[in-house]
């Protein structure tokens, strides 16, 4: 028996488009980073990039169970003494829409190299409206 790996060039990338209105944060993440990854694929290899590309529309749609609204807490700091700052979710979402996503995702993702050239084949956007409709996207159902 033989072990096939695959080359780069030979990975067929497809493009994936997800509805994130009324949906739950953590699921879309969870199935995104898996697509993006490429482990839904037979030809999955661990340190190469096989996954697909994902369009995510109506990321302030989306949604939270219980009263993780007001109880999730996302972090930064400014390197500074005393510099670290917290919000939760309701005013993450007001200010920059697409955040809440963005971080359950990269989260989900490899860290180094090979994590950030993976989270750069997701495209996040708060509406309906996206400019990758040459790619003919399909439809991805969660």
């Amino acid at each position: 028996m033989k072990t096939i790996f695959v080359k780069q060039k030979d990975v067929e990338k497809k493009w994936y488009i997800v509805d994130a209105a009324g949906k739950r944060l953590g699921r879309i993440a969870v199935r995104v980073a898996t697509i993006l990854r490429g482990k839904h694929k037979p030809i999955f290899s661990p340190h190469m990039d096989t996954g697909d590309y994902v369009i995510i529309i109506n990321a302030d749609k989306v949604q939270l169970t219980g009263r993780k609204k007001l109880d999730k807490i996302y972090y930064r700091h400014s390197g500074y003494p005393s510099g670290l700052k917290s919000e939760n979710f309701t005013k993450v979402i007001q200010r920059k829409p697409t955040f809440p996503l963005e971080h359950a995702i990269k989260g989900m993702l490899p860290k180094g190299p090979l994590g950030r050239k993976i989270y750069q084949h997701v495209k996040i956007y708060c509406g309906e409206n996206h400019p990758h409709m040459a790619q003919k996207p399909e439809e991805l159902t969660l």
